[in-house]
């Protein structure tokens, strides 16, 4: 049953208020300085304090434990999620945020291909197009002659991790869609936990010094697990995976503005170009655009000229 007009429009601005928060990950990951375990767990860590306090205030968590289905489902899922942000993380470290984000977008797609193989979810083949001309602009925002000509000894290795993180996170997210659909608080809450869990005991001790460096922790389990996800998961449940797909590309779109307004890194044509083909793409899925438009014959246009 598809979601109301109004309900669809209300969720994508919430996606894409979220895009808009998670672009921001790489400066706070890169401001953390921190190892990418240690990065992910206290992400984890405070996204479920923070969420915690939220759901329980709410009454999001009422209950939580009595629906064994969306607990097994939350924690096979964070286990998923929290496995792909170590694996992106530790590729951003061995590349570079721009190869690492192209390659980790590879998850668009993982989300459609499972949607359509286990769930039997039909998407338009027009939004295929749109979806694919969207990941070429990605590639092209990444700069690909750039890219290949300082690839190095590391690379390989960075890469093969951001297209593994990318994979998990397609899985990760699907699978949060299924369980998600009235509960996202709680099990954007079970996830923080299960990561915390995971991957407390192999933290960083050098971490618990003082410096600024908590602030950017502290930001990135408030804002990037606990804001972002929740505004996520609670569009999912009414927009239809290809939509979910191929708005998830506003996120490098942003991650680049916001390299450019804090670092100073300028577009070059070429990235230039690569928006602009990520902007189109998502305006055709968004809006159920054809990417050709079919005109059958009538019958008497087909008819023999007397």
């Amino acid at each position: 049953m598809s979601a109301p007009p109004s309900s669809r429009t209300t969720a994508l601005w919430q996606l894409l208020a979220a895009q808009f928060l998670i672009a921001s990950i790489g400066i706070f990951v890169r401001e953390g300085g921190q190892d990418p375990v240690t990065t992910v767990f206290y992400r984890c860590l405070f996204g479920a304090l923070f969420l915690g306090a939220w759901g329980v205030v709410g009454g999001h968590l009422r209950g939580i434990l009595q629906e064994r289905r969306l607990v097994l489902g939350a924690a096979a899922s964070g286990v998923l999620l929290v496995l792909s942000w170590v694996s992106l993380f530790a590729g951003m470290a061995r590349s570079s945020i721009s190869v690492s984000t192209m390659m980790f977008y590879c998850y668009p797609f993982v989300m459609m291909v499972l949607a359509a193989l286990l769930l039997g979810e039909r998407t338009r083949p027009a939004d295929w197009g749109w979806t694919l001309l969207a990941f070429l602009g990605l590639v092209c925002s990444a700069h690909p002659q750039r890219l290949l000509a300082s690839m190095g000894s590391n690379y390989q290795t960075g890469i093969a991790l951001a297209l593994l993180a990318g994979v998990l996170c397609g899985s990760s997210l699907l699978l949060s869609r299924q369980v998600a659909r009235q509960r996202a608080i709680a099990v954007v809450f079970l996830q923080c936990c299960v990561g915390a869990a995971m991957l407390a005991g192999f933290s960083s001790t050098t971490v618990l010094q003082a410096g600024n460096h908590w602030y950017w922790l502290v930001g990135l389990g408030i804002i990037h697990s606990g804001l972002a996800y929740v505004l996520s998961y609670s569009a999912y449940r009414h927009l239809a995976v290809a939509t979910i797909a191929v708005l998830s590309f506003g996120y490098p779109l942003l991650a680049l503005l916001l390299d450019f307004l804090v670092y100073g890194q300028r577009l070059a044509p070429v990235q230039l170009a690569g928006v602009g083909l990520i902007v189109l793409g998502s305006l055709g899925v968004s809006l159920k655009l054809s990417l050709f438009k079919v005109r059958r014959a009538s019958p008497a246009s087909r008819a023999p000229a007397p």
